[in-house]
């Protein structure tokens, strides 16, 4: 696909190539604010509504269609972004507020609700921990009940643009949920419905009533409930004691006499399975070899359509392939050959639809798409700087762990570089539980494309999209088995031809981190270089600095991480530098709260006290991860310097 007006983006790059210097990296497309992160068009599709990331924190736009002008827009204060944001009505905007700790943090919703009109008058903080102060950052009053509490939106009830449905939850160790009408011009509530489990989340059919509640007492069994209307009594009908699956409701059909659900398998992947209310009858309805569902909405709607599987490269599957909604999107998908296309908000009539298109070199672009005239127009590019063109591709792979477990991951290498092996940095991914790596552009993954080096992410066991089997596989099992997959991958890749065995180095950030110095901790042979970006490294430590309370998160640790002291202790980098030998890098944040930079300094102290070359980089300011431009390129190229004395690659341009 060809994108208009970026030509301008290559032209100093190309003029570097032509002449002949030494090839070096510009970081400069990779350490800029992205310009876009999100767009959503108004009910009536007058409005443009965007959000902006502005480093530390985020901000809102609305445009006008008609002459692309800035009619209204409101900024958020230091670390508070925009977790999502909808319209509520054809002239009022609601956005959810979420905290980052750090670029590499994921937003973690703070539970409160703000709303605007389209010309950035009447803001009001519609419920949250801030309704006791009184504000957000502004001036801004609230005449909200004061109530230190959790809200997020479950339906936006499109025939009553005065009020929604949220869900509320008391910010409590293990809440009870309940589900309130808001007015979303006050921010005043009526409660409608009541959980039966701790941190429920609910399910509204088309007529905004709740009839679905799904969730976990202490124990952390998941338990689902139906009722036929509201006052009715709640119906258990899974429990996963006894049933030993999951069962989520994810959606409902048109006319609300099919209810989807998504239900974990003893292997395997989670399937889709169509409930129909009155009989009780079950039946599948999808499910992948590899991959779990994601469920697609009908634009404009609450009707579920199909699934998408986050394979590589991502495919739809629709319950009736000779529907319009299969055509419409196989239309597309044919239109833009090699990416992905999602329908990100459409008009009330979904006569308009905002696609995103992305794919692995591609961050994405948004195109307005006229049903009726099925014609798709460029608005504008999430990240300008970004060349599609000159980006590397991403490799689907797969292979076997010792144990004969199956593996997922995908294998970038520069886009020139033949098939000879190269020098290899094994990348696994923060988390680690429930988050995994996709088909999907990757700045960290292209940034040493770019240098010449080979990138290899594999999806360890505990990663999530490949079925609970596989996530809970990877229970207890830091430093252990899923330490295992990450090696196994890392001999297959040089097995396979792809990677030189005297250069490859790992390179991870969060659980990343930990991994990649039990990397180096556990294969002394096999990498010549680690680095470890805002990681844990002390077991021990990080389960007495875990900030969650509740005994549902005394469970989630004790079932998930460990409560043997000593196995953790033996399985904690800072109390193996003694049998690291290859040289490491260590970077992190001053303000980190998810990975406290004490994690770092002891790794330090222990790799100096057992004569490891270590390389560090601290950074006052910053959290999980750097956000300002210019941490971000001192990283980039410490990084590129790092590797390149050990692994040859290229080095940042000055």
């Amino acid at each position: 696909m060809v994108r208009k007006g970026l030509q301008w983006v290559c032209v100093c790059v190309l003029a570097f190539v032509a002449s002949g210097v030494q090839a070096q990296v510009d970081l400069a497309p990779f350490v800029q604010d992205d310009g876009v992160r999100d767009i959503k068009i108004s009910p009536t599709g007058e409005f443009y509504a965007a959000t902006l990331p502005l480093g530390e924190r985020s901000a809102v736009a609305v445009m006008r269609r008609s002459d692309q002008t800035i009619v209204g827009s409101h900024q958020l204060p230091r670390n508070t972004h925009i977790a999502d944001f909808w319209w509520v009505g054809d002239q009022r905007l609601m956005f959810g507020l979420a905290e980052r700790f750090g670029a590499r943090d994921f937003p973690l919703p703070t539970g409160e609700l703000f709303a605007m009109n389209v010309d950035g008058s009447r803001p009001q903080l519609l419920v949250g921990y801030r309704v006791r102060e009184s504000s957000v950052g502004t001036n801004i009053r609230s005449s909200a009940k004061e109530e230190f509490v959790h809200a997020w939106p479950i339906d936006l009830l499109p025939d009553d643009p005065r009020h929604v449905l949220v869900a509320v939850s008391p910010f409590s160790k293990d809440p009870l949920t309940r589900v309130d009408r808001m007015d979303v011009q006050t921010g005043r509530r009526t409660t409608i419905a009541t959980a039966p489990v701790y941190r429920g989340q609910f399910l509204a059919d088309h007529t905004g009533e709740i009839r679905f509640a799904v969730g976990a007492r202490g124990d952390n069994i998941s338990r689902l409930y139906y009722r036929e209307r509201r006052g009715a009594d709640w119906q258990l009908i899974n429990d996963e004691r006894e049933s030993g699956r999951v069962e989520v409701p994810i959606g409902f059909s048109e006319d609300d006499t099919v209810a989807y659900l998504q239900v974990s398998q003893p292997r395997g992947p989670d399937a889709v399975i169509a409930w129909t209310i009155a009989s009780g009858e079950r039946r599948e309805l999808a499910r992948d070899a590899a991959v779990d569902p994601e469920l697609i909405m009908r634009p404009g709607t609450v009707a579920a359509i199909g699934v998408r599987y986050l394979g590589a490269p991502p495919r739809t599957a629709f319950f009736d392939e000779t529907g319009d909604d299969a055509r419409r999107m196989r239309m597309l998908e044919n239109a833009f050959p090699g990416h992905v296309v999602r329908v990100a908000s459409a008009t009330r009539d979904a006569g308009t639809q905002m696609l995103l298109v992305t794919s692995d070199t591609d961050p994405g672009s948004f195109y307005t798409f006229d049903v009726a005239a099925r014609q798709a127009d460029f608005v504008l590019p999430r990240r300008a700087r970004i060349d599609p063109a000159r980006m590397a591709t991403m490799q689907a792979v797969s292979l076997q762990a010792r144990d004969g477990l199956p593996l997922h991951g995908y294998l970038t290498r520069p886009a020139a570089a033949g098939n000879a092996p190269l020098p290899l940095v094994v990348m696994p991914h923060g988390g680690p539980f429930g988050i995994f790596d996709d088909w999907a552009f990757d700045s960290d993954a292209q940034v040493l494309a770019q240098a010449g080096y080979a990138v290899l992410q594999v999806n360890f066991r505990g990663s999530g999209n490949y079925g609970r089997a596989f996530r809970q596989a990877g229970a207890r099992q830091w430093g252990g088995t899923m330490q295992d997959d990450l090696t196994d991958a890392t001999r297959w890749a040089v097995a396979q031809g792809h990677a030189d065995a005297q250069r490859i180095c790992i390179y991870g950030a969060s659980y990343g981190g930990y991994a990649a110095l039990m990397g180096v901790a556990r294969e002394p042979d096999l990498y010549r270089c680690a680095v470890g970006y805002v990681g844990v490294y002390d077991l021990p430590l990080m389960r007495t600095q875990d900030r969650r309370g509740g005994t549902s998160a005394r469970t989630w640790l004790d079932e998930w991480v460990g409560t043997d002291t000593a196995q953790l202790s033996a399985r904690s980098p800072t109390r193996l530098a003694d049998r690291i030998q290859a040289p490491v890098l260590l970077v992190a944040g001053g303000e980190d709260e998810i990975a406290p930079v004490e994690h770092t300094r002891r790794m330090e102290r222990a790799l100096r006290a057992a004569g490891v070359p270590v390389d560090t980089l601290y950074v006052a300011n910053e959290g999980h991860g750097f956000y300002k431009p210019e941490n971000r390129r001192a990283f980039y190229t410490r990084l590129l310097a790092f590797l390149a004395g050990h692994l040859g690659g290229d080095t940042a341009l000055e």
